[in-house]
């Protein structure tokens, strides 16, 4: 058993403390690889994330890790908190200390309380928010909100928050960009569209020559449905965000819609806009890029719509409906089957990530159930060993005992027979 993985207490958030959602880990192997399986504190034996009688408050779990049977403490995600853990695995050397540009990318976006996980290999980080409709994972990224345990280490990484922060926009571009298998859905939208496309005053491709002067292209965005939005950002208005870089992506989306993702021309834009600073032209990331060049970056990939003006002059909303109606038109059929074709290809997708989420339950329930049966057979076993000795034991007495009866039985059958010879 190794030493229990909790490191700095103290920098655990408050937030998570006062929660008794909490349940120890033991480290078991698996079919050839290690794996943690979830303990009730106190108990011993397994715990479920679905059950909340197998939890207990985080100093019951604590305690519990100073006994041999826990390695660390975990933290269980359910329906009734806002939490939202997002996991990064195999980004992190541990030797080095050297990360993947994804895995900072991420955390640095969601500036939320951010471990390292007990293998050193990889980041938990913990947010507040709602966790996106759709897929939940995607190679080495993983998001829960309900339903799951994450295990907590204290191991803090500097320069993040000690705080679980609400990130619910930046947790939105990063579900689209990370987990979200946007090629797919593209492609599938393509399919589904058909010829329509060349009805709709929007296209699905970043290849379109807008070739609108700045004036023009301000024009057009102000008098768009969600023109109070864009002048709001573009005079440097960040209410309604939970900080200035989630109004600083809001913005270049929208300027990704209507130049129709020219880097060239968002960047001029944005730099006429109230919300330019210096961090902008600022290196933040390890490939060398500004802040400004990685959140041009991130805007043309998360935005799905493009203007196309040679479809005409209605302005439509980059972020509106499904089907692509713009604000006061009249829907056709065409319009109609498109919505349609695209609520159920959502429906599907989500039953589809809602079976995969009770597999993996499932599959987790087995591994539980598999280590309890081998840890009674074990005490059991150890039992049957510890009774087996003493039952040894009285058997010898009672055998010596039965001897010694047999030795005077005949002894006293001799003295009677000398007894009668003799008379």
């Amino acid at each position: 058993m190794s030493e229990p993985i909790v490191d700095e207490l103290e920098t655990i958030p408050e937030t998570l403390h006062e929660r008794d959602q909490w349940v120890c880990w033991r480290e078991e192997e698996r079919d050839g690889k290690p794996t943690k399986i979830p303990v009730t504190p106190g108990a011993g034996g397994f715990a479920s994330s679905t059950e909340s009688e197998t939890w207990a408050s985080f100093e019951a779990a604590l305690e519990y890790t100073e006994t041999e049977h826990a390695d660390g403490v975990g933290f269980v995600f359910t329906d009734d908190d806002p939490i939202v853990g997002v996991d990064l695995d195999d980004c992190r050397d541990p030797e080095t200390g050297d990360v993947d540009d994804a895995a900072l990318d991420i955390i640095k976006r969601l500036d939320s309380y951010t471990e390292v996980s007990p293998s050193g290999t990889g980041y938990h980080v913990l947010i507040r928010g709602e966790l996106p409709e759709g897929r939940n994972r995607r190679g080495s990224v993983e998001l829960y909100d309900t339903a799951r345990f994450f295990t907590v280490t204290g191991d803090h990484v500097e320069r993040t928050p000690t705080r679980v922060a609400r990130r619910q926009d930046a947790l939105v571009a990063i579900h689209r960009e990370y987990v979200q298998d946007t090629e797919r859905d593209t492609a599938s939208e393509s399919e589904h569209h058909g010829g329509a496309d060349d009805e709709s005053p929007t296209t699905d491709a970043a290849d379109v020559d807008v070739d609108l002067e700045d004036e023009d292209l301000l024009e057009k965005a102000r008098n768009a449905s969600n023109g109070e939005k864009f002048e709001r950002l573009w005079n440097g208005n960040t209410v309604g965000y939970d900080s200035q870089s989630e109004a600083d992506m809001a913005l270049c989306c929208l300027l990704a819609f209507w130049t129709g993702g020219d880097r060239t021309q968002m960047e001029q834009l944005f730099r006429q806009s109230g919300l330019f600073r210096e961090k902008w032209d600022e290196v933040h990331y390890a490939d060398g890029s500004t802040y400004g060049e990685k959140t041009i970056e991130r805007a043309i990939a998360t935005t799905s719509e493009f203007y196309d003006p040679d479809a005409g002059d209605d302005a439509a909303d980059p972020h509106g409906p499904p089907d692509g109606v713009t604000a006061g038109g009249t829907p056709d059929d065409a319009d109609r089957s498109r919505a349609y074709l695209a609520e159920k290809n959502r429906l599907l997708t989500k039953r589809v990530d809602e079976l995969e989420a009770t597999l993996e339950q499932k599959t987790e329930r087995i591994d539980t159930l598999e280590a309890e049966v081998e840890r009674l057979t074990d005490e059991l076993a150890a039992r049957d060993r510890e009774t087996e000795q003493p039952q040894n034991e009285q058997t010898g007495t009672a055998r010596e005992n039965e001897d010694e009866s047999e030795t005077s039985s005949v002894w006293s059958r001799t003295m009677r027979l000398f007894d009668g010879g003799f008379g």
